[in-house]
């Protein structure tokens, strides 16, 4: 369940920072409004803007407090944001394909997701490889983005006990979300494969590929391709 809010609510977010909601729960048009509001604030208060951090519903937006107090701040941003609608121009970000090596050597969690759903590992494949997921947010690592919606015929719970290190290019499902770990790290969610795009870099100057707003497909590769784009099949422990 997801709404719009008319007049967002404003919350603190520290000595530098505000966070906007505006609307409730995980859809595009809640989404594509916090976008639409990126780009006023952009527009309309880059004289004491420093970053702004979108995520699902909400907005982080960083200003400077040398410039401007907080009240003044709220002030000026609920002025911005009041009745803002989403922008349909903004619609269609970047679309991505990402290769996936489906395999339980890879991706330990695939007859578990398949267990909890009363379907076969195919089937946990299939539905995976047939939606298009949109890039809601970033978050907890650089480079790893939140998508959705993963299919309900596929959805599960996150691990009881997370593990201490997944290696990076694992693609994982928990709950309506899905995602690529960019690095290795720490983690609970479902492995169901790996990917050998690099989602990286930090010597190319760029955090990742993904921007919120983005459409991801992932397509099923075999082994062999896999290894040849230099995937790594080292088992997760």
């Amino acid at each position: 369940m997801s709404k719009e809010s008319d007049t967002p609510k404003l919350v603190s977010a520290g000595a530098d920072a505000v966070i906007a909601y505006l609307g409730e729960g995980i859809s595009v048009s809640v989404n594509q409004r916090v976008l639409a509001a990126v780009k006023a604030v952009e527009e309309q208060l880059s004289d004491v803007v420093l970053d702004l951090v979108p995520s699902y519903n909400s907005l982080m937006v960083y200003y400077d407090v040398l410039s401007i107090d907080e009240p003044e701040m709220r002030d000026r941003l609920q002025k911005v944001l009041k009745g803002l609608a989403s922008d349909d121009s903004e619609k269609a970000g970047k679309r991505h394909r990402i290769p996936v090596y489906y395999d339980e050597s890879v991706g330990p969690e695939l007859s578990r997701i398949a267990e909890i759903n009363d379907c076969s590992v195919d089937d946990v494949i299939k539905a995976h490889t047939e939606q298009t997921y949109r890039v809601y947010a970033m978050g907890f690592a650089p480079g790893f983005a939140y998508l959705g919606e993963v299919p309900e015929d596929i959805r599960a719970p996150r691990l009881d006990n997370p593990r201490k290190k997944i290696t990076a290019g694992s693609v994982a499902i928990a709950e309506s979300q899905t995602a690529v770990y960019p690095s290795a790290s720490p983690g609970g969610w479902n492995i169901i494969g790996r990917t050998s795009t690099e989602l990286y870099d930090p010597s190319s100057g760029t955090i990742s590929p993904f921007n919120v707003g983005d459409e991801v497909e992932f397509y099923s590769v075999d082994k062999q391709e896999f290894t040849d784009e230099g995937g790594d099949t080292e088992a997760l422990s």
